[in-house]
């Protein structure tokens, strides 16, 4: 029996980055012959194992044979005869196909110390096309590595387009779309992510309604970038710039979904769109399992965001309906994520990129004020049916005095 450790550890020690988790494949095993010696089986497609004292995971070399479409479509020959040459051949990408023996020597068939050196994201073999879910993971590197200098090699990114092709994507299922959707959000430059997508026309399959935005011109005035998936992207960026909160960047992705079905006669403007963005994202919500803050914060963005950047423009009342709709009151950690993913929509528009977004200084003091209130000792002076009123009298007599203190503007 031998162990090497195996994918992602190896490829990120190379290029000197933490690694945050190991994993190891065993050549010239049985499962029953690991289970003897303590692990604890844990796979169940293929034989997978805790060590019985790190808790990380070992799993028997393996080959793999496409028999359906989809990623679930594969049989697997997990014998001890199966090298680790052949196991790091069923591997999605050279820099992944890496492995290191008990000496540390490093185990190298496909080059991908090569592609390492030379920042390349490039498939193993054209088995490739057999997996759909290799799309989002060549994307979702391609996010991830950027800043080293990455990028899909041009003969991985053909495939990726022949398999949108052939109809190969169609067979991704939500909930994997989205678990990699999740953790490319949550990663560096999560913008590069659904461009990489766009790029090989995966987007129109997995997120239609954000490609839709591509193409669909904004008044200049207000948009110098014009495009709308253009500056939708640029929202993400920006978001990921201002905040590592996943539900920030998603509310940022969907921000201006209904600006994608603006009817032609109505464009460059989009009148409306708040109202349609909110049916695409509970539509998308349907569709895959989007976590509830995720949903929630893009429901809220899409609705109200055009309300922050009034803000100096709002009667005190209205930025108390503000508050109130957008349950400030209660929730008022998710109202700073709301004028966050507000913030970075504002500074997603060529050359707003480094501009101060004040209303959103502007609507902290407000709420500043208005939560200051004391409403038990309001409550404690009316009757229980003009509580309510006296409440919200109360708190917008404070951000009427706060907002004509305020510098912000």
């Amino acid at each position: 029996m031998q162990v090497y450790l195996v994918g992602g550890a190896v490829r990120d020690e190379r290029l000197g980055l933490p690694v945050k988790e190991r994993d190891w494949c065993v050549v010239g095993a049985t499962p029953a012959e690991l289970i003897d010696a303590g692990y604890r089986q844990v796979g169940k497609d293929f034989p997978v194992f805790l060590h019985p004292e790190t808790g990380e995971e070992y799993a028997l070399a393996r080959t793999e044979r496409k028999t359906a479409a989809g990623y679930h479509g594969f049989d697997f020959d997990t014998s001890p005869k199966v090298t680790i040459e052949e196991d790091l051949g069923r591997r999605d990408f050279t820099i992944n196909a890496l492995a290191v023996d008990g000496q540390g020597k490093l185990i190298d068939p496909f080059g991908g110390k090569r592609d390492l050196d030379k920042r390349l994201i490039r498939h193993v073999s054209d088995a490739f096309v057999e997996d759909p879910v290799r799309i989002l993971r060549a994307a979702k590197f391609a996010a991830r590595f950027a800043g080293l200098g990455f990028r899909i090699a041009p003969e991985t990114r053909d495939l990726m387009r022949t398999m949108v092709a052939s109809g190969e994507a169609d067979a991704l299922v939500p909930d994997r779309v989205w678990k990699e959707t999740e953790t490319a959000l949550a990663g560096p430059n999560p913008q590069l992510f659904f461009e990489a997508l766009r790029s090989c026309g995966a987007l129109r399959v997995v997120f239609p309604a954000v490609d839709a935005l591509f193409g669909v011109p904004q008044p200049v005035e207000w948009h110098p970038e014009v495009d709308t998936g253009l500056h939708t992207m640029m929202v993400v960026e920006q978001a990921a710039r201002l905040s590592d909160a996943t539900e920030v960047r998603f509310a940022a992705l969907v921000h201006d979904l209904g600006k994608g079905t603006t009817r032609l006669g109505d464009l460059p403007s989009h009148p409306g769109h708040e109202r349609r963005g909110k049916q695409l994202i509970n539509a998308m919500g349907d569709h895959m399992p989007l976590p509830r803050a995720c949903r929630d914060l893009g429901l809220l963005v899409a609705e109200y965001h055009t309300h922050c950047h009034r803000a100096f423009e709002l009667r005190d009342d209205t930025v108390v309906k503000l508050f109130e709709r957008t349950d400030a009151f209660r929730r008022p950690e998710r109202f700073e994520l709301f004028l966050l993913a507000c913030e970075a929509d504002a500074r997603g528009r060529t050359g707003f990129e480094r501009r101060d977004y004040r209303q959103a200084a502007h609507l902290r003091v407000a709420f500043a004020a208005a939560a200051a209130v004391d409403a038990g000792s309001i409550a404690g002076e009316h009757e229980k049916k003009k509580i309510p009123e006296a409440i919200r009298k109360a708190r917008v007599a404070a951000v009427s005095a706060a907002r004509s203190q305020d510098q912000s503007p």
